[in-house]
């Protein structure tokens, strides 16, 4: 295989667009996994209990913003996934406690969502 050179840098607007492509590839590649699309659904089901209940908008807007801190953790741990998957296709112990590490920060981060929720639900 091949080293490609890596192409210049984009500045000014066209790093702006660049960088928007990239995230919605970004998002794109993250669609393709359950447990995304399993915390989507989180987020739109508590969503959806936050307005029958009647939560306030900064209640809910905290929701959101910690269900969009969940799926920021779910990249970053698919992004360790992959990047382990490639540099250790066989089992080994960097590549389980890399991934039990990931797995980790998705449930705090699940965890801070469903304590918040609570809170501002029953409080």
């Amino acid at each position: 295989m091949a080293v490609q050179d890596k192409p210049p840098r984009k500045t000014g607007i066209a790093h702006f667009f660049a960088a928007a492509g990239y995230s919605i590839g970004g998002l794109k590649r993250l669609a393709g996994e359950s447990a995304f699309r399993q915390e989507v659904a989180l987020i739109a089901g508590l969503l959806l209990l936050f307005l029958v209940a009647g939560a306030s908008l900064p209640e809910v807007l905290g929701m959101l913003a910690i269900g969009l801190v969940l799926i920021a953790v779910e990249a970053l741990n698919t992004a360790i996934e992959v990047l382990v998957d490639h540099l250790s296709p066989g089992w080994s112990q960097f590549a389980k406690d890399a991934k039990d590490l990931g797995s980790l920060a998705v449930a705090c981060t699940i965890g801070a969502l469903l304590l918040y929720s609570g809170v501002a639900l029953i409080w």
